[in-house]
């Protein structure tokens, strides 16, 4: 891509080499750093190397912790309670049976969780911040930034200037969020707090505290946020297309539920919701590439990979290969993960939906309850049928996402007999 080298790596042997390596060896490409800075800036967890990300790696990881997420079913519950109560009133509105297009319902309930999560009692300025950065992400898309002519990311086309607008909006808000929580009486032990509290100990970059704070709130919005949505919306489109595994889904959760709210100790026991949404993490990963940088000449594998190339692992390429899944690769057959992700396939690092080694994504954990919370609050209540006018077009935004929504045909669903 212009000067820089990429070395593209899907081989198996070469792909574990890569996970494998230090974010001290391999970092995140200066070119990404650059051409994504309104997104993520340049000093957060998804964009720094070295001392500065080891840092903010500790400060955020232990907020999602599983014990930490697990305080935060409660919570969760509530938005999925919201969500469906919200359907059930279109539903009944309809005479039992509506179209609706899933994608902004889903946002709002990932947003609502995150902004709680996030933000705590500013969580209402937290839901602002989030809808500023989601329409950022639509604008930089349309940028092309990755392919543009260096330079032009400076001009003052009507693209910049309302990138530089939404930058400017989303960091005024964060900073007023950030000097609000700094004036409340009590100490609310939230992720803002961590990160408030992380700014003041930066490695050799004490300089850097508002770009810290301000960086790492942004890129909540694609760790624990854009991920969850997008991939309930494939998962919900999936469930649509394979009714037995809608009905299979839908018997389990309220067999072990009994038409009760799920709690955390239910939810392990979802064997079958979590192996749809891993099959459903595979046919339609949530990020499309791990991207790494060598940071100094060094030897991958059999191979010498020269300072200042660009790695790229294309994921979903590495979920549809026939070699390592089978020829059935590009099928929707959740029974593959029947036995965990080990026994899904012949190479396991080979499964990277939330990116894989030291970089896996942090907010992991809080995905996949968000994602068997919302299923199976839906699943009970509803079932689901693809609209004729829905469009297959995946698009790659940061993420990879339905292009033109998921429209479903949404009924009531008498769980009455489970009861």
């Amino acid at each position: 891509m212009g000067t820089i080298p990429i070395l593209h790596v899907t081989e198996p042997d070469l792909v574990k080499a890569v996970c494998q390596c230090t974010p001290f060896d391999l970092g995140r490409p200066e070119f990404v750093k650059k051409t994504r800075k309104p997104l993520f800036g340049e000093n957060s967890l998804v964009t720094a190397n070295g001392e500065l990300w080891a840092h903010e790696r500790k400060v955020v990881a232990q907020e999602f912790s599983m014990h930490r997420v697990k305080g935060m079913v409660t919570a969760i519950t509530e938005c999925g309670t919201t969500l469906t109560e919200t359907w059930h009133k279109i539903v009944e509105n309809e005479g039992g049976k509506a179209e609706i297009m899933v994608q902004s319902y889903l946002r709002n309930f990932s947003g609502n969780i995150i902004s709680r999560v996030c933000f705590g009692n500013s969580y209402g300025k937290g839901e602002e911040v989030f809808s500023k950065l989601s329409m950022l992400q639509k604008v930089w898309s349309k940028s092309n930034l990755v392919t543009a002519i260096p330079g032009t990311r400076y001009l003052p086309t009507k693209i910049n200037r309302e990138i530089h607008r939404l930058n400017q909006e989303i960091r005024s808000l964060i900073l007023y969020i950030v000097q609000e929580h700094k004036q409340q009486d009590s100490i609310n032990r939230d992720l803002l707090h961590s990160i408030i509290e992380g700014s003041t100990s930066i490695p050799d970059r004490t300089a850097l505290t508002e770009e810290f704070i301000i960086d790492n709130c942004k890129t909540m919005y694609f760790a624990a946020f854009e991920t969850t949505s997008v991939t309930a919306a494939w998962c919900l489109l999936l469930l649509a297309l394979h009714p037995e595994w809608q009905s299979h889904v839908r018997k389990e959760v309220l067999e072990i539920t009994r038409g009760a709210t799920p709690d955390f100790n239910m939810l392990r026991q979802f064997k079958m919701l979590t192996m749809v949404i891993q099959e459903t993490l595979r046919l339609f990963p949530p990020a499309a590439f791990i991207l790494r940088e060598a940071l100094h000449d060094m030897k991958l594998h059999n191979m010498h990979v020269p300072k200042g190339t660009v790695i790229q692992i294309t994921i979903p390429m590495l979920h549809r290969d026939l070699d390592v899944w089978g020829p059935d690769a590009d099928v929707f057959n959740p029974n593959r993960f029947a036995n965990g992700i080990s026994g899904a396939c012949k190479h396991p690092h080979m499964y990277a939906p939330f990116g894989s080694g030291p970089r896996t994504c942090a907010g992991q954990n809080l995905a996949m309850v968000e994602l068997k919370i919302v299923l199976s609050l839906l699943l009970m209540r509803f079932s689901f049928n693809l609209s004729p006018s829905y469009v297959h077009s995946p698009a790659y935004r940061m993420t990879v996402e339905p292009e033109h929504d998921v429209p479903l045909i949404v009924k009531k669903y008498d769980n009455s007999a489970h009861m």
